[in-house]
């Protein structure tokens, strides 16, 4: 048997092009806080449309999640940085559109967490509620959203860490992310 050669871990590199890394870690966190407070906002909008009795409120939104859900990122990421652009006359910097990508994505995939957080509370809480002569903004203040945020807290958690990986793929759109000013380094 030959004998298992030795390697000593040096870091030295990392710490040498610390400043690079950090900017990356820094344009990581940026594109990532930044498409889940738009997804947030966008998917609460698309779960409230979807969940109108209104088809023609309802269809819009369906159609909307089910593409964004559906379609690679990255397929998204080369579209909305390429040929965008080109169909409607106005460039984007690849922050821009990495965010609108992404913020996109994470409204079609948050608006299924509403809904579902939503649809899943008992229909006698809603009885509950209307018997108590609530209207239904007020029915959903009080009594079905502090439930149903319970049941979305996992999800919504699993979809941000998503997010956050997700972020890698903005490399190829030359954003500087963590991943796009490491390969720089090499």
């Amino acid at each position: 048997m030959e004998p298992v050669p030795s390697y000593e871990w040096d870091f030295a590199f990392v710490l040498n092009y610390r400043d690079v890394l950090f900017d990356g870690f820094y344009g990581t966190l940026k594109i990532g806080f930044t498409s889940l407070a738009l997804g947030i906002i966008l998917g609460l909008l698309l779960a409230v449309m979807r969940l109108s009795k209104l088809w023609i409120v309802r269809a819009p939104a369906i159609a909307i999640i089910e593409f964004f859900r559906a379609t690679p990122v990255l397929v998204l990421l080369f579209w909305c940085y390429y040929a965008l652009p080109i169909m409607i006359g106005v460039a984007f910097d690849a922050f821009t559109a990495v965010i609108i990508t992404l913020g996109l994505q994470t409204g079609a995939f948050m608006a299924e967490v509403y809904r579902a957080g939503i649809v899943s509370i008992d229909r006698s809480q809603w009885e509950g509620g209307k018997a108590l002569g609530m209207n239904t903004l007020s029915l959903m203040k009080r009594i079905i959203l502090p439930q149903a945020i319970r049941r979305m807290t996992p999800p919504f958690l699993e979809r941000s860490f998503e997010l956050m990986k997700t972020t890698t793929q903005a490399s190829v759109v030359t954003y500087g992310e963590l991943l796009y000013n490491a390969l720089l380094l090499q």
